[in-house]
């Protein structure tokens, strides 16, 4: 999985150009790795502010609006890979466009829900 972490460009600091660009910077990365045949899900997240945390850690549930704890780079969104190993990974996580101004953490799944149970 690649994890894409960046701050959040204020309103107006990044220019109507810039963000076409990295638009189809990103559609043309997806497009390549639907092509390789490595692409099983890709989604950008909405604004940190738009969540909402939930735990249940004193048996009681709260729920909060917002990101649960600040942090200066926050995930973004996500790109699920099925590559072979974490060398391929990397090859395709330093292709992706959001490395050049956030940070692309790679890491493998440990587990997978699918048809209806852990693998």
């Amino acid at each position: 999985m690649l994890l894409l972490n960046n701050t959040e460009p204020k309103p107006g600091e990044v220019s109507p150009e810039a963000i076409a660009a990295m638009q189809e910077a990103f559609g043309a990365y997806g497009r390549e790795l639907e092509e390789a045949g490595v692409l099983v899900a890709a989604e950008v997240l909405t604004s940190p502010s738009e969540g909402t945390s939930l735990t249940r850690r004193t048996w009681a549930v709260d729920a909060r609006h917002g990101p649960f704890a600040p942090a200066t780079e926050p995930l973004m969104g996500v790109f699920i890979l099925d590559v072979p190993d974490r060398a391929t990974a990397l090859v395709w996580a330093e292709k992706c466009p959001g490395a050049t101004y956030g940070i692309v953490e790679v890491r493998a799944s440990a587990t997978s829900f699918r048809d209806g149970q852990w693998t």
